[in-house]
């Protein structure tokens, strides 16, 4: 799966020749999901690995509402939650999205409560690190010690079990196939900067060099680290603090796509929560709407125009979250 050249080939072989080359960009963590579903016919695989994560979540954001909401939402929230837009991206693309918003729900509807589940779940997000690196600064803000440990005891078993199973080399073989990733797939754009959702890729998009892609991603990155830390470490409500953790997960990546933004349907559970209980400030609804709508028009308006709207929309959020804490 590290070797994109014999990936490739093999690729062409099952779906025909004009297949373009999709690469295998994930820790080798992934791998414990996607070998036994690769022993499967490939139709059945499919089907199983989408309506399995999409019931992950489901459940998850359940259990986040009944941790955060009014209880008169009773089952009106499905309809939204299956109608909102990266639910439809993340389908048709047959990704992750679901499992990512699930473990992020999940964890944190289990955040007071069943703290080392909530470090379990936190733990397994290893799969996909670039959603990883803003949870051990809210944990630690937080003072949520027996969350970071359970997280990094999970990872740690992680590391030991799919070392056993695939051998040592599997690390070397992922490290060598991330500078493919990082130069030909996130500096070039080779998926397209249309589709990739963050700060990193409007520069590119825009004809920016990498070198400042990065120097604004690295802005970015220290704001959101900053302002989650001063969050978590403050008196805000947990819905706040559980939607910034959502939000400024996706803007500190140069790598989320636009099935990534299914992480935005826990952040706008909670932002729904805090505003039915305190009020909604002037245009929130307005933004909220947009936000569920937008995966669905990101990529089109940005082919058309070169504008990314996601990373925008979401520090719009985000800035109502922290002028909520003024009030």
């Amino acid at each position: 799966p590290f070797d994109i050249a014999r990936q490739w080939q093999r690729e062409q072989t099952i779906f025909g020749t004009a297949t373009p080359p999709y690469g295998w960009h994930y820790t080798p963590f992934f791998l414990l999901v996607a070998a036994p579903l690769a022993l499967l016919p490939y139709a059945a695989a499919l089907a199983l690995w989408q309506l399995s994560t999409l019931a992950l979540y489901l459940a998850a954001l359940s259990a986040l509402i009944r941790r955060s909401a009014a209880p008169s939402w009773g089952w009106r929230w499905v309809l939204p939650a299956l109608g909102f837009g990266a639910v439809f991206v993340n389908l048709t693309h047959g990704h992750n999205g679901f499992l990512t918003a699930a473990l992020f729900a999940g964890a944190l509807a289990n955040l007071e409560t069943k703290p080392l589940l909530t470090g379990l779940l936190f733990g397994l997000l290893a799969y996909k690190p670039q959603f990883g690196v803003m949870i051990p600064l809210a944990l630690a803000a937080g003072g949520y010690w027996r969350s970071f440990a359970a997280a990094a005891v999970t990872i740690l078993l992680l590391v030991l079990t799919v070392t056993a199973l695939f051998g040592v080399e599997v690390w070397t073989a992922f490290l060598d196939a991330s500078h493919f990733t990082r130069t030909v797939v996130l500096e070039q754009g080779s998926t397209g900067f249309e589709k990739i959702q963050t700060v990193f890729s409007q520069v590119r998009f825009l004809g920016g060099p990498v070198a400042l892609a990065y120097a604004m991603q690295a802005l970015f990155f220290c704001g959101a680290a900053f302002l989650l830390v001063r969050l978590w470490r403050s008196a805000a409500s947990f819905e706040d603090r559980g939607g910034a953790l959502c939000l400024c997960t996706l803007l500190a990546t140069p790598y989320s796509l636009d099935y990534d933004l299914m992480l935005l349907a826990p952040a706008l559970v909670l932002a729904v929560a805090a505003g039915s209980r305190r009020g909604f400030r002037p245009f929130e609804l307005s933004l909220l709407t947009l936000l569920w709508f937008l995966p669905l028009a990101t990529r089109g308006f940005a082919s058309a125009t070169h504008i990314l709207l996601a990373p925008f929309a979401i520090l719009a959020l985000l800035l109502f979250v922290l002028e909520r804490q003024k009030a």
